[in-house]
């Protein structure tokens, strides 16, 4: 493991609709949540770096033997461009790109680019908030990969729009060799995304995640066939994607909505449904399909909608 680059320049569980606040004009006109939404602080974004050096501390006290691992990775720095640009520089290299070299590149990227950062801590505070895995900020910083291989894309799409395609697409090779996740470049991503333990998650060229999206593994945003242009799925905010789906070509899922697990999606999903199936039918059907008022990527709850849909039994 590569120590600290360039030290000198670095130094109760809420329920769903109480958190509601963290997605900001979810529902369209109109709609009425059934239940009085709690408006509650959501942690200031200065507080989650803070909240991350207080839990390396933390943890270093308990496990003496992960101090210098701590050290290179968070507390040595002064901010969290600079471990952000540390960690990835870290895991992407190898030994024809060396992490020095990848560290700069990263971290003139995330100087010039405060939002990227932004959306980094809304990410964090997206998989603390959702995945009951995650123990802490500093856990999910160092070992969810799909965290990684999220700002990792943030970066190749900055890059990607500076026309500087070719280190763009070489971020996105390292990142899928890396962490089994395949995003292009030039895919827009929004903010507070889980990418849940992410392996096998492909996204395309032209596909458009929006805020607030919680993507479990396996999941596939992809074109169908050899078309070129605008060819990949539009993700609106809220939405929850199942495990093993595939939504292909240029379609929209509607905000809020919901994919079951397993399902392929080739049109268009109104918002607040849900969807399942190979070929996806709505719950309801397609004239009258069932709406939900709670929020898919909040809850995660992937199996609720069996009951109404599904005759399965054991």
């Amino acid at each position: 493991m590569a120590t600290c680059i360039d030290t000198c320049r670095t130094g109760n569980t809420q329920d769903d609709d109480s958190r509601f606040c963290c997605i900001k004009n979810f529902f369209r006109p109109g709609f009425s949540v059934n239940r009085k939404i709690h408006h509650t602080q959501i942690e200031d974004d200065d507080d989650v770096w803070i909240k991350m050096l207080e839990e390396a501390k933390s943890d270093v006290k308990q496990e003496p033997i992960l101090s210098n691992y701590y050290y290179a990775s968070i507390t040595s720095h002064r901010s969290l461009e600079s471990a952000l640009a540390h960690i990835l520089s870290v895991k992407l290299s190898n030994l024809n790109l060396p992490s020095n070299t990848l560290f700069e590149l990263f971290i003139s990227v995330l100087e010039e680019s405060p939002e990227i950062i932004e959306s980094t801590k809304q990410d964090l505070i997206a998989v603390k908030e959702r995945d009951p895995a995650c123990i802490s900020y500093v856990h999910c910083f160092l070992g969810f990969k799909g965290f990684l291989a999220c700002q990792a894309h943030r970066i190749a799409h900055t890059l990607w729009k500076q026309n500087r395609k070719i280190v763009a697409l070489l971020i996105q090779n390292r990142v899928s060799e890396s962490f089994a996740v395949d995003i292009h470049p030039g895919a827009k991503i929004g903010k507070g995304i889980l990418l849940d333990h992410a392996t096998g998650v492909v996204i395309g060229e032209t596909a458009v995640v929006g805020d607030n999206v919680s993507i479990l593994h396996g999941v596939t945003l992809g074109g169908t066939g050899k078309q070129s242009g605008d060819r990949h799925p539009k993700i609106g905010d809220g939405v929850l994607i199942g495990a093993g789906s595939c939504i292909l070509g240029n379609i929209t899922i509607g905000e809020g909505a919901k994919i079951g697990s397993g399902s392929v999606v080739v049109k268009d999903v109104p918002p607040r449904t849900t969807a399942v199936g190979n070929p996806a039918r709505l719950i309801g059907g397609k004239e009258n399909p069932r709406k939900h008022d709670k929020i898919p990527c909040l809850t995660m709850d992937q199996t609720s909608y069996l009951t109404e849909w599904s005759d399965y039994v054991i």
